[in-house]
Order: C-alpha cells, then structure tokens, then sequence
C-alpha cells in the first residue's frame, strides 16, 4: 500500500516539478513540488538498493546498505555546498541525525507499542550503537567547537583531521559488525528469509535513474531555499534542520515506523539509529573533505544549538534503549524532546 502511494505520488509530482521549473513556477511552489518529489525517490532509491544488497549477499549487501542509506541526504547537502550555503548544510546535518533519533525512533516506539506493550530489541546492538554515536556527535563534532574557539583559524585543518579520524573509525565499526563480530549483531526476533523485489540489473538501472532524478530535484530544491526563507521569514537554519531532514528521510522514516508495527523492532532502530551514526561519522566526513576538493569549505563547527540538541537527542536515545526493550510513554517522551527542540530552531 505505502509503495503504491509512494508510486502514484512520484508519477503526478515528478513531471509537476520538471514542467514548474522551466516555466519558472514561483520558487515556493517550487520548493514544495520539489520536497514532495524527493520522497518518493528516496523510497525507490532505497528499494533498489536493498534488492542489490539481497542479490549481492550479506556481507556486500551489508556495504552497499550503509553506503547509500543516505545518499538523498549526501546529494542535497553537496548541491547546497556547491552553492555556497554552509548554515543549510551544517543545518540538515544537524536534523538528520535529531530526526533520526527522535522523531524517528519515537514514533516506532509508539506506533510499535500501541500493538505491543512491550518489544525486545538487541541490547548489544543498541549499546554499541550508542558509544559510536557518543564518540561521533559529542566528541568529534563538539571538539572543533571548542578549540576554534581559541583560534578560528584553524577551523578547517581541524575539521578535515576529524573528519578523517570520524571516517576512519565508522569503516572500522563496519568491519567489526559485519566480519570479525557479525554473530553478536543478531536479531532478537525470527527473521524470513528475504526475496528481491527486483532482478540485479533491473535494480541497478532504476538506482541509477533515481540517482539523477533526485540530482535534479535537489538543485532545484537548493536553488528555492533563500527565496522561500526570505518569503515565508523562516531561518536557513530551521529549514535545514526541520524541512530538509525530514524529506530527505520520509521514506526512510515510514520504514522504520512499518517495521516497528510488524515488532521488529531490531531492524527500526537499525534504520534510526544505524542513520544517524552513519549522518555523522560518513556524510559528515565526505562532505568536509568533497568542500576541500571544489575549495568550498565546511568546517564541522556547528553552533551551540546544534551542538545542544544532536548531543541530548544521543543521550536521550541511549538512555531509551540501554535496557533492549521499548513501550509508547518511551515514544512519546522521544517525541516531546523533538517538538522542543523544533521549538527552539523556529524562534531561533
């Protein structure tokens, strides 16, 4: 059923934002067309990936899901890089990774625990999960913070050795889970054998042409943002953290919060929590060293805000699920703590 909505709603919108853009629609319709348009296209996006992870096994599949789980997101904030809108990017990195753990992993545990009043999930995951992004957020993006604050100057070397170190340490935990400790990495419910939904070429192709298509409704989407921030008199900073994230996501997000009304919750707190760690320790990096190449740096010195409410969102997330077991008061907090902080960005 989401499938056939997420279908119908990409036939009606892609051509809508396609015909908009070259009679030059109003730029606030356009970014709506255009926000619409992108969440079908991450949810093909995602399909054809994991039908080439499926034909390609376990360990390959495992790479090539963490690879481009969040290439929506990769592509939307290099075309904003590009284009010179530092805050929007810093932004969208920012709501992602509160989007993911809050939002996202709130409405599982409600949607999921009006069904059930209580679901398991593996505690060891959750836990490691936890300490990466620990030392992900709280540690390698509030350091730049901090010492920048005593020379400025050395904003971008700082980030370009952190980034490395962030890389570094995210392509290890990688190995770590799907090699040399894939048999802690378990699930706590029976999981069924899985079929492709498409043949390995067929997939390849459609990733492909999706791949372009959101290239395209990106560089539309990026070009709107100053005219609709100026027009509507919402900040870069809101529209990053709150609008740009949760788009670049939707489709992600409706699979988490499916996959917690089957109670597997597992794989929806993969989908949450795995997102955010790879936010922050995968698109964070190649981004800072991708501004390097086309000399439009991004130093990882986000603002006290940002920093603020990526590193409670971790710390609240952790706290939910260090005990492997969830329930909806859990969602609902989750889900308050998203609301404040949304909050917060609005009147920032």
């Amino acid at each position: 059923m989401l499938q056939r909505i997420l279908t119908i709603t990409l036939i009606v919108f892609l051509p809508l934002t396609v015909i908009g853009n070259f009679l030059h629609f109003p730029e606030v319709l356009l970014f709506v067309l255009a926000c619409v348009t992108i969440i079908p296209l991450a949810g093909i996006m995602g399909r054809a990936t994991e039908s080439i992870a499926i034909h390609s096994g376990p360990r390959i599949g495992g790479l090539l899901n963490a690879t481009f789980g969040n290439a929506v997101e990769l592509i939307i904030a290099f075309l904003a890089l590009r284009q010179g809108l530092t805050q929007v990017v810093q932004a969208s990195l920012t709501g992602a990774v509160i989007g993911n753990l809050l939002l996202v992993a709130g409405l599982s545990f409600l949607v999921g625990g009006i069904k059930y009043p209580i679901q398991k999930f593996n505690a060891a995951i959750a836990r490691t999960n936890s300490s990466m992004m620990l030392l992900g957020v709280v540690i390698a993006l509030i350091i730049p913070a901090i010492f920048s604050l005593q020379n400025p100057q050395i904003a971008n070397k700082l980030s370009i050795g952190v980034a490395a170190v962030s890389l570094a340490l995210y392509l290890l935990g990688l190995y770590f889970a799907l090699f040399t400790h894939k048999h802690v990495f378990h699930f706590t419910e029976d999981m069924e054998e899985e079929s492709a939904e498409w043949s390995l070429g067929k997939a390849s192709g459609i990733l492909a042409a999706s791949t372009v298509a959101v290239g395209y409704v990106s560089e539309i989407l990026v070009h709107t943002i100053e005219t609709v921030s100026h027009t509507l008199g919402w900040s870069e900073v809101f529209i990053g953290v709150i609008i740009v994230a949760i788009i670049g996501n939707a489709a992600e997000h409706s699979s988490a919060i499916l996959m917690a009304w089957k109670n597997r919750m597992d794989v929806s707190l993969e989908i949450a929590v795995g997102s955010s760690l790879q936010i922050a320790m995968f698109v964070a990096p190649v981004l800072v060293f991708a501004g390097w190449l086309i000399a439009k740096p991004l130093p990882l010195v986000f603002s006290w805000p940002e920093l603020a409410a990526m590193t409670l969102s971790v710390l609240l997330t952790a706290f939910l699920a260090n005990d492997g077991e969830s329930n909806w008061l859990e969602g609902v907090m989750a889900l308050g703590a998203y609301l404040i902080i949304g909050i917060g960005f609005y009147f920032l």
